[in-house]
């Protein structure tokens, strides 16, 4: 039994730019899922623990992931499997109000690797906690996806917005690898 596991952080319909009606695309969506989906085939042929995450919004929060609807709906690439765990949240952290931390340590899990959107947001609270935690953070950075966003005035592609994440994950968090050097 290992005591590793893989989370996989709201790999949704809506963030993908292939999806008709996604709500908000990503540029590097499909891409990354498509690491996320060589990292799930690999963890489900070893026995590492798989957990996927699953963002439900209140309409009020953020207008996608909306219950019930098929954008909130995990994508096909990566769909769970019967026995696989699921764990809604409703915040960006997935631990917080979830049953994730009790449920990876019933398993003894010491260990993670988180892939999945967005960057700098789901990603970033998820990976942080975790390592608050104690546990062991692996990012599979090409493996997650980040959006181009608008600060003050500035417009910032989605390639820095997701470096600039990435950058103090590595530096305090987490080892951030691409999906070979994971696998």
């Amino acid at each position: 039994m290992t005591h590793s596991a893989l989370i996989l952080v709201d790999i949704q319909n809506d963030y993908f730019p292939s999806y008709a009606g996604a709500k908000m695309p990503l540029p590097d969506m499909d891409a990354a899922a498509e690491n996320a989906a060589k990292l799930l085939a690999a963890a489900r042929s070893n026995g590492t623990l798989v957990v996927h995450v699953r963002h439900i919004a209140a309409p009020e929060t953020i207008p996608f992931f909306l219950p019930d609807t098929p954008g909130s709906e995990t994508h096909a690439s990566v769909a769970p499997q019967p026995g696989e765990t699921v764990v809604q949240k409703h915040a960006i952290n997935s631990f917080q109000n979830t049953n994730l931390e009790s449920m990876l340590k019933e398993a003894q899990i010491s260990d993670v690797t988180v892939c999945g959107a967005m960057s700098h947001v789901c990603i970033d609270g998820t990976v942080r906690a975790a390592s608050d935690m104690g546990y062991a953070v692996t990012v599979a950075e090409d493996a997650c996806a980040a959006p181009d966003v608008t600060y003050n005035g500035v417009d910032v592609p989605a390639k820095q917005v997701h470096a600039t994440i990435m950058a103090p994950l590595a530096m305090a968090y987490a080892q951030v690898l691409s999906t070979q050097e994971c696998l």
